[in-house]
């Protein structure tokens, strides 16, 4: 449906009408068919119209574009990028029911659990990194690395029995910004 304003911008624009116009008032009934009304989202962004995507297909034909050149000319409507398309991934069935079964799984209080769990190794690791590099060996073969990272690891001991006995508070984890706003909101 093309808002009253724009067809009288149009209009004015072109008084004597233009091919474009004349086809979009041939082929306006099938913009505002009930009969496929329910076809379309009620929420969200709203999803182009098939009349609509054919009658720009036709337009693209009339004009001799290439779906490249094409896209060329939208795509300053779709993104901010000045070279970059935005790219639509659609897997296919296996793999999308696959992703759906591990986001319903993530919901469960026994991935919550098992996750706090990886959550203090993921922390142990971030400050063995930052404090011995554990990304990158300092000796060649397997057991000086493995001697290597036995030594860091108590290092890590060391200095958390220090900040224990020195009662030294925990960092607290960083919040986002976005985060902070949660609580106004909810």
């Amino acid at each position: 449906m093309i808002p009253e304003q724009t067809a009288h911008v149009a209009r004015a624009a072109f008084p004597k009408g233009n091919p474009y116009m004349r086809m979009r008032d041939a082929l306006g009934p099938i913009y505002t068919n009930p009969d496929v009304a329910h076809l379309f989202p009620n929420t969200g962004q709203p999803a182009e119209a098939p009349a609509h995507m054919a009658l720009v297909t036709i337009m693209q034909f009339a004009e001799g574009l290439s779906d490249e050149q094409t896209a060329t000319l939208a795509r300053p409507q779709c993104t901010q990028s000045k070279v970059q398309p935005r790219l639509l991934q659609v897997r296919d069935q296996a793999h999308y029911e696959v992703l759906q079964a591990a986001r319903e799984r993530q919901k469960t209080e026994l991935f919550k659990e098992q996750y706090a769990q990886r959550a203090g190794i993921e922390g142990t690791i971030s400050q063995g990194t930052s404090l011995g590099d554990l990304r990158r060996s300092r000796y060649r073969g397997l057991p000086k690395t493995r001697l290597l990272h036995l030594l860091i690891a108590a290092a890590l001991n060391f200095m958390r029995v220090a900040a224990w006995l020195a009662e030294t508070p925990r960092a607290r984890t960083r919040q986002s910004a976005f985060s902070r706003l949660a609580p106004a909101f909810g």
